[in-house]
């Protein structure tokens, strides 16, 4: 019963989330701004988050989930409304830090106590509707903002989106007594005071690396797609629709799990989704027609949904007893790490050389940590010599 309420406060939360991310760029390009201050706004929703990813999971590892879950939530509604009742670029930068800032007190318990439910053999099921849950709440969101953002305007967007996070803080309310209780550390765990330490462990560090990788593909796409769109004439509804078939990829690739992860080990996956959103990343400066695009978006939304999952089980399964939601953080926050930098980055890339180096340059970095990681775990696998 846990990891139903789990997955369906996901749906409802990260959809909000996930609508605002795409409601942020196209509301500050309306206003006037240039993609590379588009860029900053958006990176602003990353910084905080960044900066106290790690005590969240230690809060969480200490008290529960509950209440960080119920306090974020209610921050995320907080956020959406901000827009609602001021107007301007300010308060668009405002939501921004707080939608960003409040998500991770719900994003990161999630992962660290799905991990928790019931046994060893229950861990991939569990993460695999986790991942599911995200997928569904990705394929909403978009929608929910573009077709109201065109026909109602960007303040009823707001209130529209506000709607389902409220509603996981009343579930969250009620029946959250179901989440699993603090973790008991052991006596190992209480020793190892420094989250960084746990990046001693080779196996932890690579993969949370390998899921900063992919989550740049992923922040890349969410972030500059919108700004391209918008450029070439396309409307808020159809961008949104553009990006709900990324999220209906990713809810595909996300079933299929299971039998791909019988044919390759875990890391594996991870390292050919990276290669393979890499490859995908190179289709969209070459399309204008929203078709096309969608095609491209279906195409990308299948490396990227694998990643997510593949590194949620690895990182809880190496995290020593007693730290899951402190390794979860830690993955986390390399992960905001990227959303700080790829907005940044390619929103200045954009602004100078124009689209097309944007996805290039995404695309090769992805290819090239995808082509160097299946080389270390291939020298790794071989026998040492006598």
């Amino acid at each position: 019963m846990a990891i139903y309420l789990i997955v369906l406060t996901c749906v409802l939360s990260h959809a909000g989330f996930g609508g605002a991310k795409m409601a942020i760029p196209l509301h500050a390009l309306h206003l006037g701004v240039d993609a590379f201050t588009v860029g900053v706004i958006v990176a602003l929703g990353a910084l905080f988050p960044m900066l106290i990813a790690l005590y969240v999971g230690k809060l969480v590892d200490r008290i529960g989930a509950r209440v960080p879950m119920i306090g974020g939530t209610a921050g995320v509604v907080v956020a959406l409304l901000i827009p609602y009742f001021f107007s301007g670029v300010i308060a668009l930068c405002a939501m921004a830090i707080l939608v960003g800032t409040a998500f991770q007190f719900f994003f990161v318990p999630t992962q660290g106590i799905t991990g928790a439910l019931g046994g060893p053999e229950d861990r991939a099921r569990n993460y695999s509707l986790l991942s599911i849950g995200f997928s569904i709440a990705s394929f909403l969101g978009p929608l929910i903002a573009g077709f109201s953002i065109d026909y109602l305007g960007y303040q009823a967007a707001y209130l529209a989106l506000s709607a389902g996070p409220l509603c996981a803080v009343l579930l969250l309310w009620y029946k959250g007594d179901l989440l699993p209780k603090a973790a008991v550390l052991t006596g190992e765990a209480k020793k190892q005071g420094s989250s960084f330490g746990l990046l001693r462990n080779t196996k932890l560090r690579d993969a949370i690396v390998a899921s900063a990788l992919i989550s740049i593909g992923w922040d890349l796409y969410q972030f500059y797609f919108p700004i391209y769109g918008h450029s070439i004439g396309l409307s808020a509804s159809t961008i949104g629709t553009i990006i709900s078939t990324f999220a209906l990829a990713v809810f595909a690739i996300r079933t299929a799990l299971p039998r791909l992860a019988r044919r390759w080990n875990e890391f594996e996956l991870l390292l050919y989704a990276i290669g393979f959103s890499g490859a995908a990343l190179l289709l969209f400066p070459l399309f204008r027609d929203p078709y096309l695009l969608a095609a491209a978006s279906f195409v990308l939304g299948l490396g990227c949904g694998v990643g997510q999952p593949m590194s949620m089980s690895l990182i809880y399964s190496l995290s020593p007893s007693g730290r899951a939601s402190e390794g979860a953080a830690l993955r986390v926050m390399f992960n905001h790490a990227t959303h700080l930098i790829v907005p940044i980055a390619f929103g200045g890339l954009g602004t100078v050389f124009g689209f097309a180096p944007v996805f290039i340059s995404g695309s090769a970095l992805l290819l090239g940590g995808s082509w160097y990681g299946l080389l270390s775990e291939r020298k790794s696998a071989r026998p040492a010599a006598p």
